[in-house]
């Protein structure tokens, strides 16, 4: 019986886990600089520990309603093939283990494009994390793009 731990963050009134093995660092959100042409769900770049990261806009990539920013929005920084990248999430506020029998397989209402970084749905009590891998969040093109920035 193989248990995984997972950060889980907010979108709005959803709920998502990630393994945590693939979070470098959760930080306050701080203001990004805004870039030329840069794509529609990146927010900007921040210095983050004397390194410019590009930072992207969860809720406008995955086409949430936007909401505003407030003292809980937190950056999730992962490294992404050797390069760091943080994540706007709402909050982040915990973290919890999770049995590999709460976890189902995702639902196959959920489009293929969108099975490519979901991972499954996790069980507790009664909640339901949408579990994904943030890794696999942005395709080849997004990389590139954010690759080709001006900065």
């Amino acid at each position: 019986m193989a248990e995984k731990q997972y950060v889980v963050f907010e979108l709005g009134k959803e709920e998502y886990g990630i393994d945590i093995m693939n979070v470098k660092e959760i930080v306050p959100y701080q203001e990004s600089v805004k870039i030329p042409n840069a794509p529609v769900f990146v927010n900007g770049i921040i210095n983050f520990r004397g390194n410019v990261i590009p930072i992207v806009d969860l809720k406008k990539k995955f086409n949430l309603p936007e909401c505003t920013v407030d003292s809980n929005t937190r950056i999730i920084v992962i490294n992404l093939e050797n390069k760091q990248i943080g994540f706007i999430v709402d909050e982040a506020s915990q973290t919890l283990r999770l049995e590999d029998e709460n976890i189902d397989p995702t639902p196959d209402v959920i489009s293929s494009v969108d099975r490519r970084y979901i991972t499954g749905v996790g069980k507790l009590d009664n909640r339901l994390i949408i579990l994904i891998d943030l890794e696999k969040v942005l395709t080849e093109e997004d990389k590139a793009k954010i690759e080709n920035m001006d900065v």
